[in-house]
């Protein structure tokens, strides 16, 4: 059990101490006074966002980028709150910026997928960038985008994301999985082996969407634009794909409300793993799932004396240790450090709720948007 439990840990250290050198690998990019140069088509899939919008719409009258050399493109997914008369009725100062709104065309079994395709055939511009209705935009966030696009020759940028919310533990605890998140997603790309990304923060070609057949082959899955696109991309010209490391870029959402809320959330997620493309994605998953699952084994392993209280101590700090190592330098980059106190509680908790999700995911749909999906 002893030589188990050693290799497993020696997977999980070399797994989180390539991301964390991948981490430093990619540098932070500073944003230039340069005159902009890109124009961007902006598509923001909603369905009964009615209580988020008013952020949402804020932070896009604030944006500091030329209001001629954007588009803001929502795309209704049936909503049947006051949504679109909110996004009809905006405020006075986004009367110069050219936002419409769009009915979703359903053509297959992902409802954001067909909101996303619907919105790139409406697109004005070659450059796209998906955000979500519950987001908040940084001032400079098409300035940092654009810069960055001037500077470098790329067809598809990820981008960082966050949450703003975190009074309570609940909240903590998933800012402080959000965060471990990018700071494996911001790895991945630090060791040219991309293979996550947030569609709340994406930015690509048009061209490149069509070349690519959208999101053709994956169409059956309800969530996962974003990855799944990312795996394409990355299959076609991995040099082309690139992460802004930039915090003037960070776009912000809330966590969950509740736990019933997280767990459908998660189960989400997890339905969509098993049919990554990507080797490194799917190995990051499996190799993440045995060293939570062996945590949460280890009590008993103890218990009925097949291990020692010593080896049951020393793999737990290993795990913790390596894990918070990258999760600081992550809440470093966020600004974001002041969360971490309550890293101790979640670590201890995560693994169980790691395991939970990945096991009910098995043999539980899940529903988003208050549609039932099957697994």
């Amino acid at each position: 059990m002893l030589t188990i439990i050693f290799i497993i840990s020696v997977m999980y250290l070399c797994l989180i101490g390539s991301l964390i050198y991948g981490f430093d690998k990619v540098e932070e990019f500073k944003l230039e006074d340069i005159s902009a140069e890109t124009k961007f088509s902006i598509i923001i899939p909603f369905r009964n966002e009615s209580k988020n919008l008013d952020v949402l719409l804020k932070s896009i009258s604030d944006l500091n980028y030329p209001k001629s050399m954007f588009e803001i493109i929502f795309v209704d997914d049936d909503s049947d709150d006051d949504s679109i008369e909110k996004i009809n009725a905006k405020p006075f100062r986004l009367n110069t910026i050219d936002i419409s709104v769009l009915n979703n065309v359903r053509r297959t079994a992902s409802p954001k997928k067909d909101a996303i395709t619907t919105g790139i055939k409406h697109a004005k511009y070659e450059w796209v960038i998906t955000t979500d209705a519950d987001c908040k935009l940084p001032k400079y966030w098409l300035d940092t985008f654009d810069n960055y696009l001037q500077n470098h020759n790329v067809k598809l940028v990820a981008a960082p994301v966050t949450f703003e919310k975190t009074h309570s533990f609940f909240e903590r605890f998933q800012l402080l999985d959000i965060l471990s998140l990018q700071g494996a997603t911001i790895g991945g790309f630090g060791i040219k082996r991309p293979f996550l990304c947030n569609g709340a923060n994406l930015c690509y070609q048009k061209m490149l969407f069509e070349t690519l057949n959208g999101f053709n082959g994956n169409s059956d899955i309800a969530s996962g634009d974003d990855i799944f696109l990312l795996e394409k991309a990355v299959k076609a010209d991995k040099n082309s794909v690139h992460y802004i490391k930039s915090n003037q870029i960070i776009v912000t959402t809330n966590p969950q409300t509740n736990f019933k809320a997280l767990m459908e959330q998660r189960i989400r997620w997890a339905a969509k793993t098993s049919s990554y493309g990507n080797i490194i994605g799917k190995l990051t998953g499996f190799i993440v799932l045995l060293a939570n699952a062996l945590l949460v084994s280890l009590p008993l392993l103890y218990f009925t004396q097949i291990i020692t209280l010593k080896a049951l101590v020393y793999t737990v700090i290993i795990k913790l240790l390596i894990d918070f190592l990258l999760l600081f330098k992550t809440a470093r980059f966020f600004g974001q450090e002041q969360f971490l106190p309550s890293y101790l509680l979640s670590s201890l908790l995560y693994p169980f709720f790691c395991v939970y999700i990945v096991f009910i995911s098995v043999f539980k749909g899940y529903k988003w948007k208050d549609r039932a999906y099957k697994k």
